[in-house]
């Protein structure tokens, strides 16, 4: 059954189980009726229901599809290129179908160029019939305590981050017991001693619910590079560390 067979049969959208799914080119409401399905790529009515990267041949016709069954909304992948969801999960067209949760979960259709399109899907969920707080504070992002040392140590390996480069990586333990040598030339700093120091952090923050992982999987394994970027990028995204910190690059000890 396609959106239209449901509009032309009268369903009206009600929450909860509604999908709204929006682009820059417009939006559709839909009520969850089991068997239903709900299309979106560059091409037009009555083959999709909601167009998306119109002008972009990376994007296929029909790119996606979201069906309702199991009291669920479905997303499949059916074009040539990736879609990409929170959390850097990707979808080909040979990975099973996801149902969505309720609330908003944007996607990203991977266009030509560095060009990504998004589609956005909100689920109506039970709860959505909240009082508005427009005029209540705003909760502040949860920051992680770091001791003085910790913050310079912090700003050191992860400068880059705080630059808010594309792309960035963290300064290598050497290089940062290098710079930290000349900022604090009486504290003897060594690549052990920061390496010490960043591991005593990761436990600390890891115990304490880190959103990104920060302690080796020893069954797994892995570099302990991609930790420290784990480490830096959630603490930039908390705002524990912000671009003002890196004066402390620049203080005449």
């Amino acid at each position: 059954m396609s959106v239209h067979d449901s509009l032309a049969r009268g369903v009206v959208p009600a929450a909860p189980g509604t999908l709204h799914a929006r682009t820059v080119h417009g939006g559709v409401e839909v009520a969850p009726t089991a068997g239903l399905t709900v299309a979106f790529g560059r091409g037009e009515r009555p083959d999709v229901d909601l167009c998306v990267g119109e002008d972009d041949l990376w994007v296929s016709r029909r790119h996606g599809e979201l069906t309702y069954r199991k009291h669920r909304w479905w997303l499949r992948n059916v074009g040539r290129q990736l879609l990409r969801l929170p959390k850097g999960r990707m979808m080909h067209t040979t990975t099973e179908a996801l149902p969505l949760a309720p609330g908003y979960t944007p996607v990203f259709v991977r266009g030509s160029g560095y060009r990504e399109h998004l589609v956005e899907l909100y689920v109506s969920g039970p709860d959505d019939e909240r009082a508005p707080r427009r005029r209540a504070e705003t909760l502040p992002p949860k920051r992680w305590p770091l001791d003085d040392e910790e913050r310079l140590l912090l700003v050191v390996l992860g400068q880059r981050y705080l630059l808010y480069e594309e792309g960035p990586r963290p300064l290598s333990y050497r290089q940062a017991a290098e710079q930290l040598g000349y900022l604090r030339p009486g504290d003897e700093w060594r690549e052990r001693r920061v390496e010490n120091r960043i591991e005593v952090v990761r436990r600390r923050l890891d115990a304490g619910g880190f959103p990104y992982p920060l302690t080796h999987d020893k069954a797994a394994g892995g570099p302990s590079d991609n930790l420290l970027h784990n480490l830096l990028r959630g603490l930039v995204e908390s705002t524990t560390l912000v671009p003002p910190d890196l004066d402390l690059l620049e203080e005449d000890c």
